[in-house]
């Protein structure tokens, strides 16, 4: 496995310092691409991309909480995204709102998707039609393998409280699939846009079997223009949530996001509010 800086310039060349820019300071120079991460327990190898705030450097002895987002290649660079220069500004948002002071600094990791085997991984069940269900051993791979190896680099605190996992579509389903799999893992969850519909809507039975809320904290939206089945399905999920004690406020924000499509750049738009509400600044 390789480690290189990642540069997320329209050009991919890095702009002349600045006073603003040069050094440790720079987005640029906080965001550290890993390629062909090797598991012993998958055989797929997986680039991904760690973002650290600007305290990271300042303080060597500082230890911060850590967010895993799927589909990372669309998170943190224009030109890796699914449709080039559409991404969800990730780098550039967790700067404002740490900066802000509403948001705790937190290291981001996006995790790539492998292009043909991402409906395997991120679905936690087989479809006889569509095939899939290799969510499980995907997800071991991140709790056993990466999360050691992020941890040891990038000095995340241990604990649920300390550790989330997030993304939209099937990264939404998936992230709260391997969520309620990992509760003493996974304590906030980041759930945009989520694939419900996956094989007869599997994933409400997952959350129907649980006997009581776990205590993890979760965010949950849909945009009004995803389609009307998507929004039955996510508020059906959100009923099954409250009724198994989630609070609406509390321990789960849902949002329905007027206007809201299922693109990169509305869940751009998404990406502060869910900040502030997994990782509030503390007092």
């Amino acid at each position: 496995m390789s480690t290189e800086p990642i540069i997320t310039s329209d050009s991919h060349i890095p702009a002349p310092p600045t006073e603003q820019s040069s050094g440790t300071n720079s987005l640029q120079s906080r965001l550290h691409k890993h390629t062909q991460f090797a598991s012993r327990l998958i055989d797929e190898e997986h680039d991904f991309i760690v973002y650290v705030p600007q305290a990271f450097h300042a303080d060597p002895n500082r230890f911060f909480p850590v967010l895993y987002l799927h589909d990372g290649q669309n998170l943190f660079d224009p030109e890796t995204s699914f449709i080039k220069g559409n991404y969800w500004r990730v780098g550039e948002t967790a700067d404002a709102v740490i900066e802000s002071g509403e948001v705790e600094p937190l290291v981001i990791v996006g995790i790539y998707n492998t292009g043909v085997k991402r409906i395997d991984e991120y679905t936690p069940v087989e479809d006889g039609r569509l095939g899939g269900g290799r969510a499980d051993a995907y997800g071991q791979m991140i709790v056993e393998e990466l999360r050691p190896f992020v941890a040891h680099q990038y000095r995340t605190l241990a604990g649920p409280e300390n550790c989330g996992m997030g993304g939209s579509s099937l990264g939404g389903l998936v992230s709260l699939y391997l969520g309620m799999r990992h509760p003493d893992v996974f304590g906030k969850l980041a759930i945009l846009s989520p694939s419900v519909w996956w094989h007869n809507r599997a994933i409400l039975r997952t959350v129907e079997q649980l006997r009581q809320r776990t205590g993890q904290r979760i965010w949950l939206d849909i945009g009004t223009k995803e389609g009307k089945r998507a929004q039955v399905d996510v508020r059906a999920l959100k009923r099954l949530l409250m009724k198994k004690g989630w609070r609406i406020g509390k321990d789960l924000e849902y949002r329905e996001i007027d206007g809201g499509k299922h693109t990169e750049y509305a869940w751009a738009e998404r990406v502060a509010p869910m900040l502030k509400f997994l990782f509030p600044r503390r007092g």
